[in-house]
């Protein structure tokens, strides 16, 4: 048996030296576009159910008789159950794989969601979209686990980038689906029809995930566990990561929770079609997303999460405007700064973690969800407190949070240049 058949390294001639092969995938290899293809459904499904009632608000705050904060917690709830099981279920995919635990996720998470249309309540409307963003917590981490272990480094950052556009085709489609739907039939048959795409990706994202051929199970020994997340906690870099994270999806969160309300109310007062016609910007995202890994190759990580800190802010202040087409820009640019953010933040914790990939992926999906949760919550309180300024006025807020922390890890970088050089 040959050398290169065995995967070691070798001589050729005079000093010539020949790696070992590699057989993770790569662009153009085998089952790359299979893998690429299931990951992105797989995301579509998630983003669609997760968000499934964020554009409906104004209908189910008019069939309860609530305001926007207490109907912003049918969104708060899926994504704080996620944030809340996401380390859990990440444990479970170091034990059992990571594609069985993705594939349990979309299995329980698209069973609620036939249940959700039938909620007789805002209160049981909460509890079963809190149940439904919990199973989906198995998904998130483990994907990026997955893609770390199964793809070559330097594909990395556009894999997730492709991951994380699923997630943008998701939360734009189920927003436009459920808003046109909605405007006809009412918000329980929307949210219906989202369930029912997502059974499609569900099951197609199952026949086409290659099997993994890196992953080795881990421990389930809750000391093992811990010791991997206070390892992770005490790194200053993925600290750094998990904060961007959050405060990049406070944004986010804040924006498209608010923005139906907005737009239905004077001086828009747009029908619900139309409203949900706005989320078309998701397309942005998927662009920047995917670009991520160009991004971060031509201004490196801090720089390009400058440029997307800079570009969100840069969209909530246009957004302040009272005609529609200053809004309409706002949002994409909002959309696009968050979008590359976030795909740059994420792959760089995959990257950056070099152990318990899964728990610091977890970590990461937990802040962000959280940040997700406290937008939402936050952002309609804002809304309802000031108006519009008010939500934009949180958002800055995160903004500047991103560019000061993005700041002290720059100037921690190069005082270990320093240190080095001495």
């Amino acid at each position: 048996m040959s050398p290169a058949s065995t995967g070691a390294s070798t001589t050729v001639g005079a000093g010539t030296f020949v790696p070992p092969s590699d057989s993770r995938m790569a662009p153009g290899g085998p089952g790359y576009r299979r893998m690429s293809l299931a990951l992105f459904l797989a995301g579509v499904a998630t983003f669609a159910l997760l968000y499934s009632t964020q554009a409906l608000l104004p209908l189910i705050s008019g069939e309860f008789g609530v305001a926007a904060s207490e109907a912003s917690w049918t969104v708060a709830a899926a994504t704080g159950g996620l944030a809340l099981f996401v380390l859990p279920m990440s444990a479970l995919s170091e034990r059992y794989g990571r594609r069985a635990v993705m594939t349990a996720s979309l299995g329980v998470a698209v069973g609620l969601g036939v249940l959700v249309p039938f909620a007789p309540s805002l209160g049981a409307l909460v509890v079963l979209r809190g149940l439904q963003g919990a199973a989906l917590a198995g998904l998130p981490a483990s994907a990026t686990a997955y893609l770390a272990e199964e793809v070559r480094p330097r594909a990395l950052v556009t894999a997730i980038g492709l991951f994380v556009a699923g997630n943008s085709v998701g939360g734009m489609s189920g927003r436009v689906i459920t808003g046109w739907v909605a405007q006809e039939w009412g918000w329980r048959v929307a949210v219906g029809v989202i369930g029912a795409v997502a059974v499609a990706c569900a099951v197609a994202f199952r026949l086409l995930l290659p099997a993994p051929r890196h992953f080795t199970p881990g421990s389930l020994r809750p000391r093992v566990l811990a010791r991997t997340v206070r390892d992770h906690l005490a790194d200053p870099l993925l600290r750094r990561l998990y904060a961007i994270g959050a405060l990049f999806m406070t944004v986010f969160g804040g924006v498209y929770t608010v923005i139906g309300y907005r737009l239905t109310e004077a001086p828009f007062s747009l029908p619900q079609g139309i409203v949900g016609s706005i989320f078309l910007v998701y397309l942005v995202g998927t662009v920047s997303a995917s670009a991520a890994g160009r991004l971060v190759g031509r201004l490196g990580r801090r720089g390009a999460l400058y440029l997307a800190g800079g570009t969100t802010a840069t969209g909530l202040l246009l957004s302040l405007a009272d005609s529609l087409a200053p809004v309409l820009a706002g949002l994409v640019l909002i959309t696009a700064g968050f979008f590359a953010g976030h795909a740059v933040a994420s792959s760089a914790v995959s990257k950056a973690a070099t152990t318990g990939r899964a728990q610091a992926s977890a970590l990461y999906q937990s802040a962000y969800y959280i940040g997700s949760s406290v937008g939402s919550t936050v952002g309609a309180m804002a809304f309802h407190a000031g108006g519009w300024a008010g939500t934009v006025g949180v958002g800055v807020l995160a903004v500047l949070g991103v560019v000061t922390i993005t700041v002290l890890g720059t100037r921690a970088a190069r005082r270990e240049v320093v240190a080095g050089a001495r």
